[in-house]
């Protein structure tokens, strides 16, 4: 765990594998998930079991991320629709300013590398996203969505 910021808030299933470069603060990590190099993980998010996250990714609170997830390379997930740095009176903005819109990605899922998922979407069980997709509204499961928005391609063969 070299160069690696864990606060003393996060808890970690047993045989959690973390690369160099990861920040993790108010989170929870399944059991045998893996997060590679260049991650962050903010507070209040909670990823399952079996999960990889894969590196430079941005995981941000409100984020529910459940069993078996494949997240690849530089993968950014959004949690406010509308955001700013001030107030309407020009102060700045803190933790009080604003809600958490929540996301949740179901068992199963593989989100490929690049993709921007914005908040309070739900990515349904099995489903497959593909590289650079920006999702914007709901994924139902077992389905393939790729593009800029994000767009159903077909079902998930098995």
């Amino acid at each position: 765990m070299d160069f690696c910021r864990i606060a003393p808030d996060v808890k970690l299933g047993q045989n959690v594998l973390l690369h160099a470069f990861v920040n993790l603060y108010g989170c929870v990590i399944g059991d045998n998930t893996k997060i590679g190099t260049f991650v962050e993980i903010q507070k209040g998010v909670s990823i399952g079991r079996n999960c990889k996250i894969s590196s430079h990714s941005f995981i941000c609170e409100g984020v529910k991320i459940k069993n078996n997830v494949f997240v690849g390379h530089n993968v950014t997930f959004i949690n406010d629709k509308f955001p700013l740095s001030i107030n309407a009176d020009g102060s700045m903005k803190n933790d009080n300013d604003w809600n958490v819109i929540t996301t949740i990605i179901e068992n199963d899922v593989s989100i490929g590398s690049g993709t921007t998922i914005l908040c309070g979407v739900n990515i349904g069980k099995g489903a497959l996203i593909g590289a650079g997709a920006v999702v914007t509204k709901d994924i139902p499961s077992n389905e393939i969505w790729a593009g800029n928005p994000a767009r159903f391609l077909r079902k998930v063969s098995k």
